[in-house]
């Protein structure tokens, strides 16, 4: 199976000085951690502010009551914000490529959170095949549903006519 990612030629690497462990290839396929990891980190806030409420019932300073509070409202936040991650960036890349108003040749694919519940949101950045690239944009698209949040698409002012 041959790898897929940033392949740095040996000539050009040694020419360079780029050290081994900057080639992204030798690392292998990169994949965004699930969100739904938080549901993890409210449990275990939830469980520690029951904790804290049984000690103040079973003697401990009334004062732990608002610790209790702010974990268990953090906890509440974090259940809230364990979106599921339904999109890849392969399909965030091919929802952008639809997207665009031109054909699009080099991209690149980032996530971002929106909203205070943190939504994941694939940004991508787009450019046009013709080279130097024309035209470039940000087509957002939304990570759990796959629907394109918005876009925007303009002349690459670097290009002088």
């Amino acid at each position: 199976m041959e790898r897929q990612g940033i392949g740095i030629g040996e000539e050009v690497a040694r020419a360079a000085g780029v050290p081994e462990d900057l080639d992204a290839s030798a690392a292998g396929p990169y994949t965004i951690p699930s969100t739904r990891r938080r549901r993890s980190a409210a449990a275990i806030m939830g469980g520690i502010a029951g904790l804290m409420v049984a000690g103040v019932a079973g003697g401990l300073p009334s004062g732990m009551l608002v610790g209790a509070g702010l974990l268990a409202a953090g906890a509440i936040w974090a259940w809230a914000a364990a979106w599921p991650l339904h999109l890849s960036v392969e399909e965030a890349l091919a929802a952008a490529n639809r997207e665009a108003e031109f054909a699009v040749g080099h991209a690149s694919a980032a996530v971002g959170f929106d909203g205070w519940r943190a939504k994941p949101v694939w940004n991508v950045l787009v450019f046009s095949a013709d080279d130097p690239p024309s035209q470039r944009g940000l087509v957002r698209v939304d990570a759990v549903t796959g629907e394109v949040i918005g876009s925007y698409v303009e002349s690459n002012p670097e290009i002088r006519p």
